[in-house]
Order: C-alpha cells, then structure tokens, then sequence
C-alpha cells in the first residue's frame, strides 16, 4: 500500500463522513477535495471510492439506531404504527431508485460537471434561508404519525438529490420539513431513509465496478480505510447534527452552501483546479 493514498483516502473518508448527512453535498466536497489531492487518480476509481465509501455511512445509521432496529424488528408482525412507518421508507425510497435506474447515465454524462454543482449548491441554500423565513413547528413529532401523502413528497424530493451537488440529505429535509415534519422528524426521517437509498446504490455501485474490472484488488484496501473513517465520524455527525436541529434552524447550513458553491464555480470557471 500506498502511504501517501492512505493518508489520501483517510482525508477524503473524514470529508464524506462530516458531509452526508449535513445538508451540504458530499459530493461538492469529494469533488475539489479529490481534485486537489489528485487522489483517486482515474475517473473510474474515482467514481466507484466516492459512492463505495457512503457504505461507511451507511453502517453508521445501522449502528446509531440500532436499539431502535432490533425493537421495530421485533414489533412489526403486530404494531401498526411500525408497519406504517417502514411502509412510509418504502414509499419514499421508490421514486428515486426507479429515475436513478432510468436516468444514471444520462446524469453523470450531462449534469456531473463542477460548475452544476456548484450552481445547485448554491440554490438549495438560497431554498434553505427561503424555507426558514418564517418560523416552522411541524405537526408531525413522531415517525409512526407521518402519512403516505408525506412520504411520497419525500420521496419525489429525494429524485431531485440525483442531481449532483443537490444533498440528498438537504432534499429529504426540505421535502420533510415542506410536508409538515418538524425539523427533528425531517432529518431523522432521511437518516432512515438512507439505509434502503445509500446501500443498494452502494453496493450496487460496487458489484458492477468490480464485474465490469474498474477498480483492481490492490486499489480495495484504500476504499477500506476511507469506509472506516467515514463510519466513525458519520456517527459522531448525526449524533451532533440531531442535536443541533432540536435547537437550531437550518439557516447557517444555507448560508455555508452558497460560499462553497460560489467557492466552486469560481474554481471551475477560472482555474484549472477542477479540470481533471
């Protein structure tokens, strides 16, 4: 191995890991992050570390609600409410997986540029600091109370996140918060939701990369290193950002987006920092 691609991949692993769940675009950050370090070196590589490492986060929400898995688990042949509320993730993972099925290629042949997401981070957080003008409770402060109807605008909100620099987290909030979630129920809502979303396209993304040979043996430990440190620190932030949103509005993270996506689409448009 490598050092110098591990301490790579143990940058890029702490980036994705602070990242996906904040409403801010993981993959704004992988980007200009990756292409400064110049690590992966190959679009292909690149390409299947970025998606394979959200496996790291994947695992940290397993592990988060564990408790809560184990108990819904076991409560599910008989409990209404949590029948409901899987049905609900059902619901809502259904329309972004069957247009990503559709669309993926198209997506990254079209809309995978820096400047895109740029310009997407920059209106999903002019849309935050729209949605937070005015003061926002939700009548929705259980997961087992949110509806069909609430799921599927979740559900059509996620389509939105295929488009890069969007926030998958940032779409399924705003889509929560919008639908009459409050801010606590909206963001653990797209935590759960991300079980069903980010691991079948996680591991998905890494059986085709492997059966097509994208990605070697040898380049398998520096995926392993960044998915450990994504799993560690995803769980220390979705630990601090549900206690964040208990007392917090999501002002500050719209403002952020549009400093990194301004950020960005300066780079692109005049340097060669993301040219690669």
């Amino acid at each position: 191995m490598d050092f110098v691609w591990v301490i790579y991949s143990i940058i890029l692993g702490l980036i994705e890991g602070i990242t996906e769940f904040l409403p801010i675009s993981s993959t704004g950050h992988l980007l200009v992050a990756s292409a400064l370090l110049g690590f992966p070196p190959n679009k292909d590589f690149r390409d299947t570390f970025d998606i394979v490492i959200q496996l790291g986060a994947v695992l940290a929400v397993l592990i988060y609600y564990s408790r809560d898995l184990l108990k819904q688990a076991q409560q599910i042949p008989t409990d209404k409410g949590v029948q409901r509320f899987w049905i609900n993730i059902v619901i809502a993972f259904i329309p972004a997986a069957v247009v990503g099925l559709l669309l993926n290629k198209v997506i990254d042949k079209y809309l995978f540029s820096p400047v895109i997401i740029g310009i997407t981070l920059i209106l999903g957080g002019i849309i935050f600091l729209v949605v937070e003008q005015k003061p926002r409770e939700g009548s929705i402060h259980n997961l087992e109370q949110i509806t069909p109807r609430q799921a599927v605008l979740v559900g059509l909100a996620q389509i939105v996140s295929l488009i890069p620099g969007v926030s998958r987290s940032g779409a399924t909030i705003v889509g929560g918060l919008l639908s009459g979630l409050d801010r606590k129920m909206a963001t653990a809502f797209s935590f759960y939701l991300a079980i069903p979303t980010l691991g079948i396209a996680t591991l998905y993304k890494l059986y085709s990369a492997m059966k097509d040979g994208l990605i070697t043996a040898d380049q398998l430990p520096y995926i392993g290193v960044a998915t450990v440190v994504v799993f560690i620190v995803a769980y220390a932030a979705i630990a601090w950002f549900l206690r964040y949103v208990s007392t917090h509005d999501f002002k500050a993270f719209g403002v952020y987006r549009i400093i990194a996506g301004a950020i960005i689409v300066a780079l692109a448009l005049f340097t060669s920092v993301l040219a690669r």
